[in-house]
Order: C-alpha cells, then structure tokens, then sequence
C-alpha cells in the first residue's frame, strides 16, 4: 500500500490548461515540460509538486486536443496517477501509453482536499480516504496492465523488441 498526497481539481479540465498550447513546439526536454504542468490552472502546481503526488479530479478530465504532452508533463511532475471522475477519451489512452495509470472514481473528488493523503493498493485494487472510506478500484485487462507495469507503450515494447533506430 502506497501513501500519496492529492491535489484536488474540478470539471471539464481541458488539455490547454493541463498543458498551454503555446509551448508544445518550443519546449523539449522534460524538465521544460514539467515546468509548466498546470500553470494556468494552479501556478503553485509545478513547484510544490513531488514525485509519487496523485490528482485527484471532477468529470471530464484531459478533454480537448490530443496533446500528449497534457500528460507528458504530469507524468515528468512525478504523478503516477490521475483519479477522476471520468476522462476525455483521448486522456484517458495517452495516460495509459505514458504509464499514468487513470482511475475512474467519481465519488472521491467530494471527500479529499489538496494536501490531503489517501492510501492506494494497487494489488487490492482499492483506494483509501481518511475517512474511512474505501472504493474500489475497476480492474483493467491484462494488455493495460502490462502497458503500465511496462512505464508506458514504448518502454514495454523497447524492452520486449529492443530499441529500434528511427
């Protein structure tokens, strides 16, 4: 079991305020990336986060484009998984190829704040709230787990394969 601190968000969570658009051609290494995660939304974001932090958010996260880097950039902040109250489809995928595991749990927002810690056993399948409730985590299939167990789809498959110059 795993202990990680939240940071709480609401609603319709797009892909621009996750990551702003202005900087997806001009920022290349990860710390850049990292750097602005958030920044629009919570300007505290990228200099108070640390590895292993968890978000936890409303309905809707990660809709609008497919930007990879609206992922990127939480995945190199050090967050490991997203916990919303459902995703944009296309989110939902680029956490899973990035190895951000995204939970679907809607009722979760309401009982945590920022700054508060919840408990996750990933082998259990089950999140744990400091006030006592405890929610069940839905099983993924063998394929996804696999992908994320692997740090993401190009990882896994570079180790499977070898690496393969472009």
């Amino acid at each position: 079991m795993t202990v990680h601190r939240v940071w709480v968000y609401g609603d319709n969570v797009n892909t621009d305020v996750i990551f702003p658009g202005k900087y997806t051609y001009t920022l290349k290494t990860p710390e850049e990336i990292a750097a602005h995660a958030l920044e629009d939304l919570d300007p505290a974001f990228a200099t108070s986060v640390r590895p292993g932090d968890v978000i936890v958010a409303g309905r809707n996260w990660g809709s609008g484009s497919s930007r990879e880097q609206a992922v990127t950039a939480l995945k190199y902040a050090g967050v490991p998984i997203i916990i919303a109250a459902s995703f944009g489809g296309l989110y939902f995928r680029n956490c899973i190829n990035q190895g951000i595991w995204p939970v679907v749990c809607p009722e979760l927002r309401q009982l945590v704040q920022t700054g508060d810690t919840i408990e996750i056993d990933r082998q259990t399948g089950q999140i744990f709230t400091a006030a006592g409730r405890v929610f069940a985590v839905p099983s993924l299939s063998p394929s996804v787990q696999a992908i994320l167990d692997g740090g993401g789809l190009l990882p896994m498959l570079q180790r499977r394969f070898g690496k393969v110059d472009a």
